[in-house]
């Protein structure tokens, strides 16, 4: 694990930290990559954090995002000690029963499903699983069917947006 300390600032609405470039030198070896997202974990302020070094704009950016912002007690502004190494923990997000029995009864909306990038898919996938009934995933993947079959649908997932064709 390798420390440093960085001012959280605001880039756009999103807090982040730029590491140095030794730092992201030991987490490019540690990855085996410097390019593409990685996969990161550490401590901010002490406090475990799992979260993806992304390069944006020309340059690695470690969003710190409102969870990590509670949970160290820091704000925008304040000066943070951070560790960070490479996660080599698979980040996969299963694809909830019901959305896979549902586009598997849909050949249109399962096609239409594959189009949409991997991590579009993600969030669709960590959506449904973070709601609670069973009335409210039924009535989401009733949504996402709908969307990939391509009938307006009130808009209820930014994430339905499916990728531009040829």
């Amino acid at each position: 694990m390798v420390e440093f300390t960085f001012e959280i600032y605001r880039f756009g609405i999103n807090p982040v930290v730029d590491p140095p470039d030794d730092v992201l030198a030991s987490v490019f070896q540690q990855a085996g990559k410097s390019k593409g997202p990685i996969a990161v974990r550490g401590k901010l302020n002490g406090v475990d954090y799992v979260q993806t070094l992304v390069k944006y704009q020309g340059a690695w950016r470690l969003y710190i995002n409102g969870q990590m912002l509670k949970d160290s007690g820091l704000k925008v502004g304040e000066t943070a000690t951070i560790e960070i190494e490479f996660d080599p923990r698979p980040r996969d997000v299963a694809m909830p029963a019901k959305l896979k029995a549902a586009l598997q009864g849909d050949k249109v909306a399962k096609k239409a499903f594959g189009y949409l990038s991997p991590s579009r898919q993600k969030e669709i996938f960590r959506y449904i699983n973070s709601l609670r009934t069973d009335e409210s995933i039924a009535r989401s993947i009733e949504r996402i069917i709908r969307a990939m079959q391509g009938e307006e649908t009130v808009k209820p997932l930014a994430v339905m947006r499916a990728k531009k064709k040829g």
